[in-house]
């Protein structure tokens, strides 16, 4: 690390600027929010050492709500004290949230989504790059042994066959446990980190009209995501499951597509797939339900962060803790695998794609170039070609 800087008043802007910039340019979800965040705090900045760093992600991805915020609010409480915490996660969220909303704005009075699966085209190739460059920083650090690698390899199985995702965190987590402490005498440690989320294209014109058959109340819908925020776990499709049980079938506030168009705002935007909260909160109440949808969803992250980040020390004291730490770790290496082999099958349909991401890959591990470079290049290339065929 650097320099200590929290309470200091330079290091809350160099936060709120970074975590400007992550959430306008962060598509492609969390495995990719967090490999950006590596490059950046890790490697370029010096703010956290990467065992830090992987413990940090490793807790982020025991509490619920989304892991990339979460990740963003523990940098942020690290880097600058409560401060921090609040200006990191706002930072991170509200470029999202305002180019979210203004989609919704779009969507309610024209009844269709605008265009931008072109520049998805060159995007998600580069994501790829960025993703497995983040994969193998992480692993050389934290796969310390056979046993890492086998829960890590053990994961990437149980995820591609469809395996809870919390279950598989867990297992990870406990077996590492029981062999670091069991077999303390021959065998030993483990480590490793990482986080999922995968993408949605598009989404198909539709009337934006709510025939609700119960009326929309505002309590309720704020209520209601808070408790999505403090529940849930996994990924946009797990979010999906959380919303139509309410939103569509219970209430009857959105219809399926209207549902499916909001899960694909908040997967092709940059920034936490959770926002979008805020698209469903304007649909169904305008701008007030917006930022209370937002705020509802979002709200229990700060808190879980603040309330488990003193715990984190203790972990890493105990050899038991920081063995089933070391698991959960391992576990989410292998779940960032999974998730990036998923992605690329999406990614990489056709020659200008494998090119794409090829170049990328060459770029971040030879160059180093910066991966807002990279994004914002690949749009360009993605819109340029596009836009010629």
């Amino acid at each position: 690390m650097t320099r200590e800087t929290e309470g200091t008043a330079q290091p809350l802007g160099e936060l709120a600027g970074f975590f400007l910039k992550l959430g306008m340019i962060a598509f492609g979800g969390p495995a990719a929010h967090i490999a950006m965040m590596d490059a950046e705090v890790v490697r370029r900045r010096g703010w956290l050492k990467r065992e830090q760093f992987l413990d940090l992600l490793g807790a982020a991805n025991l509490i619920p709500g989304p892991s990339s915020t979460e990740m963003a609010i523990y940098i942020g409480l690290v880097r600058a004290g409560w401060r921090g915490l609040i200006a990191a996660g706002t930072c991170f969220i509200l470029p999202a949230m305002l180019i979210v909303l203004a989609l919704a704005m779009a969507y309610v009075r024209y009844g269709a989504l605008p265009q931008v699966v072109w520049l998805l085209y060159g995007v998600k190739p580069v994501i790829i790059a960025i993703v497995i460059q983040a994969l193998w920083s992480l692993g050389t650090k934290a796969v310390k042994g056979p046993l890492t690698g086998a829960v890590g390899i053990a994961v990437i199985a149980g995820s591609l066959l469809g395996v809870n995702v919390v279950l598989l965190l867990f297992a990870g987590g406990l077996f590492l446990m029981a062999a670091s402490n069991l077999r303390e005498s021959w065998a030993g440690k483990a480590g490793a980190a990482a986080l999922t989320g995968p993408i949605l294209l598009g989404a198909s014109p539709t009337s934006a009209a709510v025939a609700a058959s119960v009326p929309v109340s505002l309590w309720s819908l704020t209520t209601f995501f808070l408790k999505v925020g403090s529940i849930l776990f996994g990924s946009g499709y797990v979010l999906l499951a959380f919303l139509r049980a309410d939103l569509v079938q219970h209430w009857g506030w959105l219809t399926d597509q209207q549902l499916i168009d909001a899960i694909a705002v908040g997967q092709f935007t940059p920034g936490p797939v959770f926002t979008t909260a805020t698209f469903i909160g304007y649909v169904v109440a305008g701008f007030p339900g917006a930022i209370l949808a937002t705020i509802g969803i979002f709200l229990p992250s700060f808190l879980l962060v603040a309330a488990s980040y003193p715990v984190i020390p203790r972990l890493r004291r105990s050899s038991w803790a920081a063995g089933f730490l070391d698991g959960v770790n391992a576990a989410s290496m292998g779940l960032m695998a999974a998730v990036t082999w998923q992605l690329g099958r999406a990614a990489l349909v056709d020659g200008v794609t494998v090119g794409l991401g090829l170049v990328a890959t060459l770029l971040v591990f030879r160059l180093r170039v910066n991966s807002a470079w990279l994004v914002l290049g690949g749009g360009v290339v993605g819109l340029a070609f596009k836009m010629l065929h």
